[in-house]
């Protein structure tokens, strides 16, 4: 039995689910016009920059084909929130572009369930999008609003670079969801929570707003990522790993490759922040789960210590080509 056409599709699945907006042109958190036009109409929020941000997830490279539809919509949505979050912008509108090699109904309800229970959680409206046949795909453009951004080339020589929370543990955990290696049940649980349900740093990213001088979330890997930071603001950097907060998860899937998974392995969606050294006291007394691991320097490229000794990583990160 075929499954419903596509505008059938945006209707059963998306519009009754985000019910945005109306044909009277009142807004409803800032949406004049939702799903349903050519365009959406938004009325951004008075006085702050909309910051805006695209990506696409293609199936069996950023996400298992085979994988549950609940979770890989909740996953799509918070990666992408995640560039939100490292440029402190409150979440507003998304859009939703879905390519789909089949009209499955058992594949939509759960995708379009964990899309709308996930921008609820993070108070994000989906205003409009496409679908179209061709090989599965997930491409979300998210729009916030921010006052104080934090942008990449603000850092200077001498800031102190912190990291939010843990790393390591959703690189560690893709051969778990992936099927290649066999765990235990809570590892299992452990590893399908660190890849699917990566937690945008908003909160991170509101308390420090007044102190770090550059901020980005880490996707490709804290190599890659802080890389970004330092060509930016036109820097180098010096880490030391016997700071570097590896998860637990990583030091039990990865052994001694936990540090090189934690540094080079990617998905972490934490936040990678610097922050002048006069503000160092202040930071630390904000309590957050962050972590120092090092300082930008005048010298380009990033170095690496151990133990006290230089270190070489295997890897720089992830790369698209």
């Amino acid at each position: 039995m075929p499954g419903p056409g596509e505008f059938e599709l945006i209707r059963e699945y998306f519009t009754s689910r985000f019910q945005t907006g109306s044909r009277s042109g009142t807004a409803d958190n800032g949406v004049e016009l939702g799903i349903g036009d050519d365009c959406a109409l938004l009325l951004p929020p008075a006085g702050k920059r909309l910051a805006t941000s695209v990506d696409t997830l293609v199936a069996d490279v950023h996400f298992p084909a085979g994988g549950d539809p609940y979770r890989i919509a909740s996953r799509a949505l918070r990666v992408n929130l995640s560039d939100l979050a490292a440029m402190n912008a409150e979440p507003l509108w998304f859009t939703l572009a879905l390519t789909l090699p089949h009209s499955d109904p058992a594949w939509l309800e759960p995708f379009a369930r964990g899309l709308a229970e996930t921008a609820h959680e993070f108070g994000i409206t989906l205003v409009g999008g496409d679908t179209t046949k061709g090989p599965l795909s997930i491409t979300i453009q998210v729009t916030g609003a921010c006052a104080r951004p934090l942008r990449r080339d603000g850092a200077s020589a001498g800031d102190i670079i912190y990291v939010s929370n843990q790393l390591g543990a959703a690189a560690a955990a893709l051969p778990v969801v992936l099927g290649e290696v066999t765990v235990s049940p809570r590892q299992q649980q452990q590893a399908e929570t660190a890849y699917y349900a990566p937690e945008p740093q908003f909160a991170v990213a509101r308390a420090v707003e007044g102190y770090a001088s550059a901020a980005l979330d880490i996707s490709d890997g804290l190599l890659a990522d802080l890389g970004h930071i330092c060509d930016a603001s036109q820097l180098g950097a010096e880490l030391n790993l016997d700071q570097l907060p590896v998860a637990v998860l990583a030091h039990s899937l990865q052994a001694d490759a936990a540090v090189e998974t934690a540094l080079t392995g990617g998905d972490d969606y934490q936040l990678c922040f610097t922050v002048p050294a006069r503000h160092r006291d202040a930071v630390q007394a904000l309590q957050l789960p962050i972590t120092p691991i090092g300082h930008l320097s005048e010298e380009p490229g990033i170095r690496c210590q151990w133990h006290g000794k230089p270190w070489q990583p295997r890897g720089t990160g992830y790369q698209h080509f």
